[in-house]
């Protein structure tokens, strides 16, 4: 259930098309086959310290994915109201919600002695976006990427979306061949981008690698990183006009995706 970045994209759409402006010597977006336009970008990506390994492994052989071009081409605004969608999405994911509340108590209550983020909210957020880890998707992440950044609708962002997933592989905490995940490049069991597991993923589970593909406690932390960046205050209120809410709404910009966070971390409180 990836809303999050659904809602994101739709946003960036009706904020208008953005026009790729990288440097004079690139191939423009959309412009020749889309091999050389690859090409291009591999020569890019070497000017900016990525690995040639990580290029090869990365980039050889990858090709135009035209479902993806057709998913983001065809997105309609999302119209369903608070009640519909906190009614379809919360009632069949309490029960294992409260039962991972108490899987993962331990972890929980070390990342909000960390974070500041209560164990509720990350459950309710994981469950929101994956059923718990299930549905984290199937696209070749990089394919996705590379298809959307050669496409002119948002080419610079996700040219830059590109840039980090490389840079996720070149540091050690993926293989090209795990990275898969959402239509447009969201990877993991809370469905960062590329950029915000960058900045935000965490090796929680002290094994080396930022993991948000396996690693359920890798993935909780990282998302209470993200949200304590984000203006989250220890011990205060996530309801709307709460302290709290402006950081579930940057989590995701749609209100009624936020409200349903809270609604869902709410309930998840008072479960027996």
């Amino acid at each position: 259930m990836r809303y999050q970045r659904f809602f994101g994209c739709a946003l960036a759409i009706g904020l208008g098309l953005v026009v790729s402006t990288v440097a004079s010597a690139a191939v423009p977006c959309g412009a020749g086959n889309f091999q050389g336009w690859l090409d291009d970008f591999k020569a890019e990506a070497a000017s900016k310290g990525i690995s040639p390994s990580t290029i090869a492994s990365g980039l050889n052989g990858i090709t135009l994915d035209q479902s993806v071009l057709s998913r983001d081409h065809s997105q309609k605004v999302f119209s369903q109201s608070f009640e519909e969608f906190s009614g379809r999405m919360v009632p069949p994911r309490l029960t294992r919600g409260a039962n991972m509340l108490k899987q993962y108590g331990s972890v929980l209550s070390r990342i909000e002695d960390t974070y500041g983020v209560p164990g509720e909210v990350l459950v309710a957020i994981w469950g929101l976006e994956t059923d718990f880890g299930v549905n984290i998707g199937k696209f070749p992440t990089l394919r996705s990427l590379a298809t959307l950044a050669y496409d002119c609708r948002r080419a610079e962002m996700f040219r830059g979306e590109l840039l980090d997933a490389l840079r996720i592989i070149d540091r050690g905490d993926l293989t090209p061949a795990e990275m898969r995940g959402a239509w447009a490049g969201e990877i993991g069991q809370t469905q960062f981008m590329p950029s915000n597991y960058i900045k935000f993923a965490v090796d929680f589970d002290s094994n080396g690698r930022r993991d948000l593909l396996k690693s359920p406690a890798d993935v909780l932390a990282s998302t209470a990183n993200f949200l304590q960046n984000h203006g989250w205050q220890k011990g205060k209120d996530w309801q709307p006009g709460s302290p709290n809410f402006p950081a579930l709404q940057e989590w995701n910009k749609s209100d009624v995706y936020a409200k349903t966070v809270a609604y869902f971390a709410t309930q998840l409180a008072r479960a027996p």
